[in-house]
């Protein structure tokens, strides 16, 4: 469905919504911009100057009639629940309601490539298009940081695109030509009304019809493995040596099998990612670059020039023999636990603890006890952690108020690392993990 000379309401004046809205009036769109909140701060005010400069309608502090009747498709902010009142609102009239990401597909032919998982997206998108633009004209967008339509209109070879299970929920007739998924564990219940909705959600672009030509599932993962038996696209594993088309690490180095014939991409000793969870992320970034035909010696080169996104196992220094390394995009167990499985036979310090997302503590409290030497707990989640850490046998813990107090107790303790990596939402001291990680860094960077 093209948008050209139909009334496209667009939900929320974020980055996505207002990438969506430039997009849709670029296309031939009528476009109507609801924005609930009142605008607060001069930013936005610029921004909805700028769409209404462009003939691009727009409104805040509610959601009027005129806006809403009428629309042949809405656009929704990936932020917005579709339990919320304007989703409930908007489909009540039978409109429906998609995705930026969906938008962008709908309106070019540039193929997907797709990643999505509970933990690891950023890291193997952000890989994937460094190794595909040594040969090819990529962007990495979605959920990454920049709005998949607000590059649509480049003549790209490939969108390498981090998908969130919101952005996927709504969007309804994508069929990627690959599509990645890391890993599944319970996350987002609440946006999505429950864990099986969550799933579902991620599922979309493996199931028919939106089943991408080439489908890449985690090896490791049962619930994954399991679900593999119902995808109808050309199956690849990775972390595992399962079948004719996989990735898998095997006598210290990665290598990659096609239709059975194997061959040897990379040994670990010479990736400057580390941890099992970072060489499965590589195994899917050589999937994803040798189905789009890049040779192994530019994907080897690649991956040796890479460096890790920032707040995700970011190694940030070395300061009287310790070793600092900021994990703070892991706002959950499951991601924290994957920072802490890196690192075996070592004094390791971490710092955990922020607003707490109530999920079960067993793994993480398993995961710390064998591979953690203290941990220093701060934030809103102090005493539930607390609490879970000692019921599960580990007593060393130290209680701090503030990251900077935290980081100093931590320098004290002599360790030979210090991770954070908090296993919970910033938002109790942090504008967000990225606001919590940059005061981490400064402040150590401070200390050296």
């Amino acid at each position: 469905m093209s948008v050209r000379g139909k009334k496209v309401l667009v939900l929320g004046l974020s980055k996505s919504g207002i990438a969506a809205a430039k997009f849709a009036k670029k296309h031939g769109a009528d476009v109507y911009l609801t924005e609930y909140k009142d605008i607060t701060t001069k930013e936005q005010s610029d921004e909805a100057k700028e769409l209404e400069d462009l003939g691009i309608h727009v409104e805040y502090g509610g959601h009027s009639e005129k806006f809403i009747n009428n629309a042949d498709v809405a656009v929704s902010s990936p932020g917005i629940s579709p339990h919320t009142p304007i989703i409930k609102r908007v489909r009540a009239l039978q409109i429906p309601v998609i995705s930026e990401l969906e938008l962008a597909y709908r309106e070019c032919d540039i193929p997907f490539i797709i990643i999505t998982g509970t933990n690891g997206k950023t890291t193997t998108t952000a890989l994937t298009q460094h190794i595909l633009s040594k040969k090819l004209k990529t962007e990495a967008c979605g959920n990454i940081g920049t709005p998949p339509c607000s590059v649509a209109d480049e003549n790209l070879d490939y969108f390498v695109c981090e998908a969130s299970s919101f952005q996927l929920d709504m969007s309804t007739s994508l069929k990627p030509y690959i599509a990645v998924w890391t890993n599944f564990t319970a996350d987002h219940i609440d946006w999505h009304n429950g864990l099986e909705n969550y799933f579902n959600a991620k599922a979309r672009v493996f199931r028919e019809p939106q089943t991408a030509k080439y489908c890449v599932l985690n090896a490791k993962d049962p619930k994954l493995l399991e679900f593999s038996k119902e995808v109808k696209g050309i199956l690849f594993f990775f972390a595992g040596n399962i079948g004719d088309n996989c990735c898998y690490e095997e006598n210290g180095a990665i290598f990659y099998k096609q239709n059975g014939k194997a061959e040897e991409i990379i040994k670990l000793s010479e990736c400057p990612l580390i941890g099992e969870h970072n060489y499965q992320n590589i195994m899917c970034a050589i999937i994803c670059a040798k189905l789009t035909g890049i040779d192994n010696k530019t994907i080897k080169e690649a991956i040796m020039t890479f460096k890790a996104p920032e707040h995700r196992l970011e190694k940030v220094t070395e300061f009287n023999g310790i070793t600092f390394y900021n994990d703070s995009k892991a706002t959950n167990p499951e991601a924290a636990i994957v920072a802490i499985n890196s690192f075996n036979n070592q004094n390791v310090v971490l710092i955990a603890g922020g607003r707490d997302k109530n999920t079960d503590l067993k793994e993480f409290c398993d995961s710390v006890k064998k591979h953690i030497k203290t941990v220093i707990l701060i934030g809103e989640a102090t005493e539930r952690f607390e609490k879970n850490l000692i019921q599960n046998g580990f007593t060393d813990i130290i209680k701090e108020k503030t990251m900077e107090s935290a980081i100093d107790k931590a320098i004290e303790l002599k360790p030979d690392v210090v991770l954070l990596s908090p296993a919970c939402a910033s938002f109790d001291m942090f504008n967000s993990y990225e606001h919590r990680g940059e005061v981490f860094k400064k402040y150590v960077l401070s200390r050296v």
